[in-house]
């Protein structure tokens, strides 16, 4: 297995887009050249983009640039939820924005997508609303929606950016197998303790030579990378209204003081005042 290049058939078209895929039970880590915009409606998920995680809660709204792997953002979910997926060509945006001087706003839009852009405020979800409206509109009708949807998108003062610098893809095909089996181990044991022996014997390396393989492949520790995905996890369950306690030895932690420790370490904040934020 390996992090997946996504084939996206749009041959006499701009862009597509997918209404409801319904990928929720499929771990679905993938790149592709075309530029992705996602919103998504539920009561909380993960958001897995590059070497960033973390989660959010009721929707979220994310612009994603060319190339950038991510999880598809429905993985896992068990509740109702309800997502739109818009991909644009990426010679469509770098041919077509890029060199009209009057789309320059849309351009800079695109060009910060290249570290993941996450829109914020009240405006993301009228906005995901009128995503959901196109499916039912021609192609011409679709594609001024979608430029007034952009512009929209370029008045949002509230946003983050998930990287520090545009995403570089810096993994050959070996490397992508590796951190995508990597990656699913994680997802499928994270509740259990794991043994870092077994998981570079997954990756057929020596314990050693794993720790700095994927040091410099994800720019964390294993043990990092672990318990960061293992907090995101916490989150869910705090805030579905699970105890601090349930969702320390729910998600891998054993220890309570350390679960707090890293939980206010990756988080900001300690788990209990979290929780209450949410609850």
């Amino acid at each position: 297995m390996k992090i997946q290049l996504e084939t996206i058939s749009t041959t006499d078209r701009s862009f597509s887009m997918m209404f409801n895929p319904r990928l929720n039970d499929f771990f679905y880590w993938h790149f592709h050249p075309e530029y992705e915009l996602v919103f998504i409606e539920c009561a909380s998920s993960t958001r897995h983009i590059g070497e960033h995680i973390s989660t959010f809660v009721d929707h979220d709204l994310v612009l994603i640039g060319s190339y950038i792997p991510h999880l598809n953002f429905d993985y896992g979910l068990k509740s109702d939820y309800q997502e739109v997926v818009v991909h644009f060509k990426k010679d469509f945006i770098e041919d077509h924005f890029f060199e009209i001087p009057e789309l320059n706003p849309i351009a800079q839009l695109f060009e910060k997508s290249k570290q993941g852009l996450v829109f914020k405020g009240v405006d993301k979800k009228k906005i995901g609303d009128q995503l959901f409206k196109l499916e039912n509109l021609e192609p011409l009708q679709q594609y001024l929606q979608l430029l007034e949807i952009l512009q929209q998108l370029c008045r949002i003062g509230d946003f983050e950016l998930l990287h520090e610098q545009p995403y570089q893809i810096k993994y050959n095909e070996r490397d992508q197998g590796r951190l995508r089996n990597i990656y699913a181990y994680v997802d499928k044991h994270y509740h259990q303790k794991i043994e870092l022996d077994k998981v570079a014997k997954l990756s057929n390396m020596s314990k050693a030579a794993f720790c700095r393989y994927f040091k410099k492949a994800s720019k964390y520790s294993f043990i990092e990378f672990l318990n960061r995905y293992r907090i995101s996890q916490s989150k869910r369950l705090l805030m579905s209204g699970q105890s601090v306690s349930d969702a320390c030895y729910q998600t891998g932690f054993e220890s309570l003081s350390y679960f707090n420790r890293t939980f206010n370490k990756v988080a900001g904040e300690n788990p209990r005042d979290f929780r209450k934020r949410y609850i």
